[in-house]
């Protein structure tokens, strides 16, 4: 069996898509309603109907201005923004369900150790033991300026800060002994105060006293994850986290990476099961191969209109962490060698790619996820490669990323999970009570 995710790409925002936007064919009420919980509470209980084991949820703290030096991109399409904080959508999901984990994102410039780890503990009480958390170093310098300072620090650096960033925090988790709580009644106790212990944490970049001052959650530790994908990305998940968002565009390149995590893991002491990594896909699912090879044959036609043209300049403006315009270069020349400041490792892929090619070339090429793995068709199809493509990788399973709306979302929990089931790929029900103990059930 494998793990199965669902990334929430956009957030808890407007809910673009490729070249449609905000107002496609079947986003519905979505321009009016992103703002309200009901589309995701649908989404929450429809995975949890399918037996998937998370919903993953992306965040950005910005309205990005720095594509052609105007917000007009940005707020025309409803591109990362606007967008609300996911945390209070958390509790709402799961009052819906019972056993779906739910991972917000936590930027480590927007959040001091003390308040994430307070407030992830609050979070794991209210959700019984189901929340994650994704700790991302947030990307661009508009980031950074929402927070006080002149620019966004450098990538390297962002992930050093990042990890001593992670060892405050998993000092306050760690604060109380599990025994700490006695409750007894007799004596009028409620906690041992000797159990309780102050962190006196002073790294080079934070600095807590504690301890925490809310006791410990269900799982004690909630679920950590990490979406970076490069060198000091990778390490720190293979420090800290239990699942990772992984990219890749092969099978050669997925059992490439997943050795090279296993070998960072055992690095830091761990061991490889302990961090699953969940491949990034969007599967074409349609109820025939026919019309599911029909729909990749409209998006590839779509690639060169002017609107998805500019979304990835755009999207690779941003990439760069706001310090080059892709809006400004010629599209007709070949691709510069830039250098940014945010995913260096979505940059570097682009690059690699696309040697020899023009910028509009390169942009003008569909390459969503799935269909580099060869994941479009009917159910039963769909279902079937990614058996074999997990088969020959080896694991741990897949992060699912279709456009975000209720006939996607039909699609794949009534379409798409059921024919999986069928050949026992993924898990038909939920062993335990916490999120935690679930993602490493296998």
């Amino acid at each position: 069996m494998f793990h199965l995710g669902w990334f929430l790409g956009a957030g808890f925002g407007i809910q673009p898509w490729n070249t449609q936007t905000w107002d496609g064919t079947f986003h519905g009420v979505n321009g009016r309603t992103w703002m309200k919980p009901d589309l995701y509470v649908d989404l929450a209980t429809s995975l949890e109907r399918a037996n998937f084991d998370f919903l993953f949820i992306e965040d950005t703290l910005m309205v990005e201005d720095t594509f052609e030096g105007s917000m007009r991109s940005t707020l025309k399409y409803g591109r990362m923004a606007p967008k609300n904080d996911p945390v209070p959508l958390v509790p709402i999901m799961a009052q819906a369900t019972r056993h779906l984990g739910i991972i917000p994102t936590i930027s480590t410039i927007g959040y001091h150790p003390y308040l994430a780890a307070r407030l992830m503990t609050t979070l794991d009480h209210l959700t019984d033991g189901r929340v994650g958390i994704n700790v991302v170093t947030s990307v661009t310098d508009r980031v950074a300026q929402n927070f006080g300072h002149d620019q966004h620090f450098d990538h390297d650096l962002r992930y050093e800060m990042a990890g001593e960033w992670m060892d405050a925090v998993t000092a306050l988790w760690n604060s109380w002994e599990p025994d700490a709580v006695v409750l007894d009644e007799q004596s009028g106790t409620y906690a041992d105060h000797t159990k309780v212990h102050p962190v006196d944490f002073a790294g080079k970049w934070y600095r807590t006293r504690g301890p925490l001052n809310t006791i410990p959650g269900p799982q004690r530790r909630p679920v950590v994850a990490q979406a970076g994908n490069s060198g000091p990305g990778r390490d720190l998940a293979a420090r800290h986290a239990d699942t990772m968002l992984a990219h890749a565009t092969s099978i050669e390149a997925m059992k490439e990476f997943r050795e090279d995590m296993h070998e960072r893991l055992r690095q830091h002491g761990r061991a490889p099961e302990d961090c699953k990594m969940v491949f990034l896909v969007t599967p074409t699912v349609a109820e025939t191969d026919e019309q599911a090879a029909e729909r990749d044959r409209m998006a590839d036609l779509h690639a060169s209109d002017p609107d998805a043209i500019e979304g990835r300049l755009w999207g690779l403006t941003y990439v760069s962490g706001g310090r080059v315009d892709f809006g400004s270069l010629d599209l007709d020349a070949p691709i510069p060698e830039v250098v940014g400041n945010g995913e260096q490792s979505s940059l570097a892929a682009f690059a690699a790619r696309n040697v020899g090619r023009t910028l509009r070339e390169a942009v003008s090429t569909p390459q969503p996820q799935g269909h580099r793995l060869g994941l479009s068709g009917s159910p039963d199809t769909v279902a079937a490669k990614m058996g074999e493509i997990m088969a020959e990788v080896g694991g741990d399973g897949f992060l699912l990323y279709p456009a975000m709306t209720r006939r996607s979302i039909a699609e794949i929990t009534d379409g798409l999970a059921p024919a999986l089931r069928r050949r026992g790929l993924i898990r038909d029900g939920y062993e335990h009570a916490t999120f935690r103990a679930n993602l490493h059930a296998f």
